[in-house]
């Protein structure tokens, strides 16, 4: 089947699997896919990912391991929203001193600037802006 906008599905299944306490996600690989994830992995957000090679290149599959916090019956999923911001219909583009804040500093803005997909505290701290992926909280 053919994805239109591969992050958002990204997004939907990562969502769709917090909700229903899955503790893996799998999807199809890409470059962009595998950033979001390592960005999600380094700000904490979950457990970890690896990319699985198939038969063929075009067959990579991305296991991403969600994270939760707590014991087993009050166990709660550490990413509470995920939010697509920029979306092929409508980019999304913001300049270095107008990255917005996600939750007053305590979630993550996720933009892809000419230096490569980062959070948005680091595109301020190199002063880069670029258009903004998804908010993760």
């Amino acid at each position: 089947m053919s994805v239109n906008d591969p992050i958002a599905d990204l997004l939907t299944r990562v969502r769709n699997a917090v909700i229903t306490g899955q503790p893996v996600v799998a999807m199809p690989a890409s470059k962009m896919k595998t950033e979001l994830a390592r960005i999600l992995k380094e700000e904490g957000f979950i457990e970890g990912y690896e990319i699985v090679e198939g038969k063929k290149p075009s067959h990579r599959v991305l296991r991403i391991w969600l994270k939760y916090v707590g014991e087993r019956r009050q166990r709660t999923p550490v990413i509470t929203g995920l939010t697509r911001v920029s979306r092929p219909g409508r980019r999304v583009y913001t300049q270095k001193q107008d990255i917005p804040w996600v939750l007053s500093g305590m979630g993550i803005m996720i933009v892809s600037t000419s230096k490569g997909v980062m959070t948005g505290q680091r595109a301020r701290q190199l002063g880069v802006g670029g258009e903004i992926i998804c908010k993760v909280w």
